[in-house]
């Protein structure tokens, strides 16, 4: 199957993503999983919103997508990935909405985890995310209160409730306190 494919015919009520032409449907989030993506998605929207406020920009520094926006990662077999969220740099928007899934990566994306998912097949998002040129990747586990961090050059670490999420270099100046998700 190919992205246009996916996007072609979707599945109805249905989260669906393309793995290396093969078509995965997953079940639908449950509360806490949808809870916890739009409390970082709410938290990010509202850093660029300030921090636009505060320079006098007239743009944001980028922009922030809900969970199921599809993002072409690779082409032949066709890989069409779904973050939870994700944020993509001003720069790298498309001028114009694409008509179908955008053929990039996110600068950052947000895997929240649900009790179904399997360690192989996050290892393989992370993977996949990573080498299509996602510069950070945040893995956040909300039965541990957890979160691992991925960046591009390779390393890895795990944040624990009492820490936070940091945008560093891709969202300077972004904290998220990791215990604000779970209260």
């Amino acid at each position: 199957m190919t992205a246009e494919q996916l996007y072609a015919n979707p599945v109805a009520h249905a989260r669906t993503e393309l793995v290396r032409g093969q078509m995965f449907v997953n079940e639908s989030a449950s509360w806490t999983h949808g809870d916890v993506a739009a409390r970082i998605l709410v938290a990010i929207s509202e850093h660029l919103s300030a921090e636009r406020r505060a320079n006098g920009w007239p743009s944001p520094r980028g922009r922030v997508v809900a969970a199921e926006t599809g993002f072409t990662l690779s082409r032949s077999p066709d890989t069409v990935r779904a973050p939870d969220v994700a944020y993509v740099r001003m720069d790298r928007c498309p001028t114009q909405p694409p008509a179908a899934f955008p053929e990039f990566a996110p600068d950052l994306v947000v895997e929240v985890l649900s009790p179904s998912d399997r360690a192989t097949s996050v290892r393989e998002k992370v993977a996949d995310w990573l080498a299509a040129g996602t510069l950070l990747v945040w893995v956040v586990d909300p039965a541990s209160q957890t979160a691992r961090v991925y960046r591009a050059d390779g390393s890895e670490f795990h944040v624990v409730a009492t820490e936070a999420l940091h945008g560093e270099d891709v969202l300077p100046g972004f904290h998220l306190a990791l215990a604000a998700l779970f209260d």
